[in-house]
C-alpha cells in the first residue's frame, strides 16, 4: 500500500500517521507539503491531526483552502482512499468531502484522554480489521470535536451505515458519560457516500505499537491494507 501524509504549517502529528502508515504496510508513505498541487501515485492520502496553523481561529477552515486541497479532492473522486483523523476530520468536513461540522467542546473544554470508541460499522476500507461491535480504546486531543450535522444529513448518515465508530463505555453502551465532546449522536467516525473517505476525531495512530501500551487503533491502518490489496 502506496500512501501520502500531508503536512500544513504547525501541524504537529504527521509522523506519527507516517509511522502507522508504515508499520502497517511496510512502505514508507510520502510526506507531502500543504503547497503541493499535485499528489504522488498512492493509495490512501492521510490528513492528520495536529493544530494545523497553530489550531486559531478555525484551522481546518484555512486548511481546506489550501492547495493541496484540489488534489486531495481528485485523489477522492477517482475513488482512492482518504484518511482524516482529529484537526484533519475538521478539514475533510471544511472542504466538503464529508458532511457536518466539528464543534467546540460542549463542555468548553479541551478534551485530553483515551476514550472508547464501538466500531458500528466492520465492512468498510477502514474497519473491516475489527469485529462488528467490537469496542476499542483510542486517545484523544482537541477542543473542537463536537459532531454536528443537520437533521437530513445525520438521517443520512445513520441510514447508509456511514457512522464507523461512535464514543461508548466499556461494555459498548453509548452514552452522554462516555461521549467526550458532545457529538451528535456519539458520533466520532463517519464515511462520506462513496464510502472511500473517513473522518475521525480519536487518534488511532497513537495506538499501533506495543510501545504505546495499547494496539487496538492499528486495526484501521490494516484494514486498509487490506482493502487496497483486494
Amino acid at each position: 500500500m502506496k500512501s501520502a501524509v500531508v503536512v500544513f504549517p504547525g501541524i504537529n502529528r504527521e509522523r506519527d500517521m507516517a509511522k502507522a502508515l508504515e508499520l502497517a504496510s511496510g512502505v514508507k508513505p510520502h510526506m507531502i507539503w500543504h503547497a503541493e498541487t499535485e499528489l504522488p501515485d498512492v493509495d490512501v492520502v492521510a490528513v492528520p491531526g495536529g493544530f494545523s496553523y497553530g489550531d486559531y481561529l478555525r484551522c481546518g477552515a484555512i486548511a481546506a483552502r489550501a492547495p493541496i486541497m484540489d488534489a486531495i479532492q481528485r485523489h477522492a473522486a477517482r475513488g482512492g482512499y482518504v484518511i482524516g483523523v482529529c484537526n484533519g476530520f475538521q478539514i475533510l468536513t471544511e472542504a466538503g468531502l464529508l458532511p457536518g461540522a466539528l464543534l467546540r467542546n460542549a463542555s468548553l473544554k479541551f478534551a485530553c484522554k483515551v476514550v472508547r470508541l464501538r466500531v458500528d460499522n466492520a465492512e468498510t476500507a477502514f474497519s473491516n480489521a475489527y469485529a462488528a461491535g467490537a469496542v476499542i480504546r483510542n486517545p484523544i486531543a482537541h477542543g473542537e470535536g463536537n459532531y454536528f450535522a443537520d437533521a437530513e444529513a445525520v438521517a443520512r448518515l445513520e441510514g447508509e451505515g456511514r457512522v464507523v465508530f461512535r464514543y461508548c463505555d466499556a461494555a459498548g453502551e453509548t452514552t452522554m458519560a462516555a461521549d467526550p465532546n458532545g457529538s451528535l449522536n456519539h458520533i466520532a467516525g463517519i464515511l462520506n457516500e462513496r464510502g472511500n473517505v473517513l473522518g475521525m476525531m480519536p487518534h488511532p495512530e497513537d495506538f499501533v505499537e506495543p510501545l504505546h501500551g495499547c494496539t487496538e487503533g492499528r486495526g484501521i491502518f490494516d484494514s486498509l491494507v487490506r482493502a487496497v490489496a483486494a
